[in-house]
């Protein structure tokens, strides 16, 4: 079988989404199905990668986005679905990309939406008033329009489940349990950001303002104040970074800014050497920095707005609000035995392998694990 997957907002640089295709392409591909990517790019391209094939068609970047893309050329797109002939086909962006839900029913093609993101919680951050209708009212659309709608969490879920659709299904995203371990942990890396006795924070994200990484710096200042000797490291890129940059500088905040970090031995180091991570965006839907973190052997503290609740449980505190809860939060995590908190963070991120991802994937689409990998050319 076929499974045509075509994506907008991703980059050489995107975070979870990439990483969650990259993943279930390849598994697709070990469960003998043919794995077809389609994403945006500057220029038309077609190349074999393990997770599949992965064709780009030009799109144009978005202003202010950081270098995110998007398939606009309808005729284009749609022709090249023609030529690739999918017997199903998965969408992972429910705005620009609804229509393609329209197109799979005139081709007798089945269509799975992917929600990544929270529309009401989007809807949200413009304010109150007519935001829930008009989420609800778009919700429905995209779920009367695609065969099936794929939520990775409950908290993902409960916009449609709240309408009454019918066609959703519930499917956990994974981690790389091997990649991201404990046994990365790097004492010389604290002596690149740190003295010794500091307690090194982490914020690893995008640094826009739906994600809210002020209160990461919020978190710093408050524990700080209170006579905890904090470091905090910002991994990631984004339209805030120069702003947050500046506002460390002007307060006299240990802020290490160290961009995005596009060596994934690097990271997952980095991931398990930190001694707490915080993860305060309110919209999250699922949150695979913090499950790789938690992977790696180190807590998180989360938004407890968010769907992460769901995916950390036990391993580290939800809070409410800004700065300084997460403060308090991170002052009762160091307050634990660290084996304590490394053991619990580790045993809940083995909750998620991608091969159950993969799995309950498959099983949307109704694609059995047929035979033997895909390897061949397409």
């Amino acid at each position: 079988m076929r499974i045509v997957r075509v994506a907008n907002f991703v980059t050489p640089r995107s975070g979870g989404l990439r990483t969650a295709l990259r993943h279930l392409g390849a598994g697709y591909q070990a469960a003998g199905h043919e794995s077809v990517l389609v994403i945006p790019g500057p220029g038309e391209t077609d190349r074999m990668t393990d997770q599949g094939r992965v064709v780009t068609l030009p799109g144009p970047l978005v202003p202010g986005m950081g270098g995110y893309r998007v398939l606009l050329d309808r005729g284009r797109l749609s022709s090249a679905l023609r030529g690739l002939r999918p017997d199903r086909i998965e969408v992972s962006d429910r705005t620009t990309l609804r229509w393609l839900g329209r197109w799979a029913r005139r081709h007798d093609v089945p269509s799975m939406m992917v929600s990544h993101e929270s529309l009401d919680g989007l809807l949200r951050l413009f304010g109150p008033g007519p935001s829930r209708r008009a989420g609800d009212l778009l919700n429905a659309r995209t779920a009367a329009e695609h065969d099936r709608v794929v939520c990775t969490t409950r908290w993902a879920a409960a916009e449609f489940e709240r309408i009454g659709v019918r066609n959703l299904a519930r499917v956990p995203l994974g981690v790389d349990l091997d990649r991201f371990t404990p046994a990365n942990h790097d004492p010389r890396m604290r002596t690149l950001w740190s003295a010794p006795g500091d307690v090194l924070l982490l914020h690893c994200g995008r640094l826009s303002p739906e994600k809210k990484p002020r209160r990461s710096l919020e978190a710093l200042a408050a524990l700080r104040r209170s006579g905890v000797p904090a470091v905090l490291v910002v991994a990631g890129g984004g339209p805030l970074r120069s702003a947050l940059q500046s506002e460390a500088a002007d307060r006299g905040l240990p802020v290490r800014f160290v961009g995005h970090l596009t060596d994934q031995a690097r990271l997952a180091a980095l991931l398990a050497t930190v001694d707490v991570a915080l993860a305060p965006g309110p919209i999250e839907t699922f949150g695979l920095a913090a499950l790789e973190t938690l992977a790696s052997g180190t807590p998180v503290v989360v938004s407890s707005e968010s769907a992460l609740p769901e995916v950390i449980g036990d391993a580290g505190p939800a809070v409410p609000g800004d700065g300084p809860a997460y403060a308090e939060a991170v002052r009762t995590l160091l307050a634990r035995p660290e084996s304590a908190r490394r053991a619990a963070a580790r045993t809940q991120a083995e909750r998620f392998p991608w091969a159950n991802s993969v799995a309950g994937f498959l099983e949307a689409h109704r694609a059995p694990i047929v035979s033997e990998p895909v390897t061949r050319p397409l």
